[in-house]
């Protein structure tokens, strides 16, 4: 019998990487090209721009909702509730709409099932994710900093590495070599706005020049990273693991006694 190990990311590789900003400011726009530019990829979870400002919000300058689909391509949209409000305190009824609104304004603009979300102001308890799954997400990204390059026992509860002001000092050990390198993940968070002078955008093009273009690494969004590691659990192995299965319609990669494989989407894999 063969040692099978699912610890390969996409395309075989041992380390991903992945941003989530948040709010749809309208530093988006050169915050989406700078990462194009550099080739990663992000998820920015955007509220209800034109209710905020209905409802009598103060709103700073915000992506246009029509420039969302072609903006955005690439990369994921996802929600941040209708109003930005503090979850944890609102009735059951109030997250619910909320979330669903929000997810119909979103998905009406970019053409796709929006999935994933992030908390606003961090604000969650296991009440507000109930209703939240319930409303159709799968994955939200809170705002508590590990330090650390795991993936969450809930995608719910999905904590992020640090935010982005702190990458640089955490890239020596994420691309460091380790006796057991299990799906590492660099996953920070942030908000466009922050890049309020040349200085910080060049802060960026400084990090992303250090980060980027590398083979070991998978550049992909949250629910790219999400639908993975779901196709990676629901991969079937025979009794004497010679053969897998995969029925989900994401390729997996995975070792075989340190040979890799890859395990392609509604089909029979043979495992010589």
């Amino acid at each position: 019998m063969k040692r099978i190990e699912t610890r390969l990311w996409h395309g075989g590789r041992p380390r991903a990487f992945s941003f989530t900003f948040d709010d749809g400011r309208y530093e988006d726009y050169r915050l989406v090209e700078t990462f194009n530019k550099y080739g990663v990829k992000g998820s920015f979870h955007i509220n209800n721009p034109g209710f905020l400002e209905s409802c009598g919000y103060k709103v700073e300058r915000l992506v246009d909702p029509d420039d969302y689909k072609e903006l955005y391509v690439g990369h994921e949209v996802s929600c941040h509730l209708l109003l930005h409000p503090f979850p944890k305190w609102q009735p059951t009824e109030a997250i619910l709409q909320e979330c669903l609104r929000n997810k119909r304004f979103l998905e009406e603009r970019v053409g796709y099932p929006v999935r994933s979300m992030s908390y606003p102001f961090g604000s969650f308890d296991e009440r507000v994710i109930n209703v939240l799954r319930a409303a159709g997400m799968e994955y939200s990204r809170t705002a508590v900093n590990t330090y650390a390059f795991g993936l969450p026992e809930d995608y719910m509860r999905w904590d992020p590495t640090c935010h982005w002001s702190e990458v640089e000092g955490l890239v020596e050990k994420f691309f460091s070599p380790m006796r057991y390198d299990f799906l590492r993940l660099f996953y920070v968070w942030g908000h466009s706005y922050e890049f309020s002078s040349e200085e910080k955008w060049a802060d960026l093009e400084r990090m992303l020049g250090v980060i980027s273009g590398r083979d070991d690494v998978w550049y992909a969004t949250g629910i790219e990273i999400y639908d993975y590691m779901q196709a990676v659990r629901a991969l079937k192995f025979s009794t004497d693991c010679t053969m897998v299965y995969n029925p989900s319609a994401v390729p997996v990669w995975f070792e075989a006694d340190r040979e890799v494989f890859v395990a392609e989407p509604a089909k029979v894999t043979y495992i010589g």
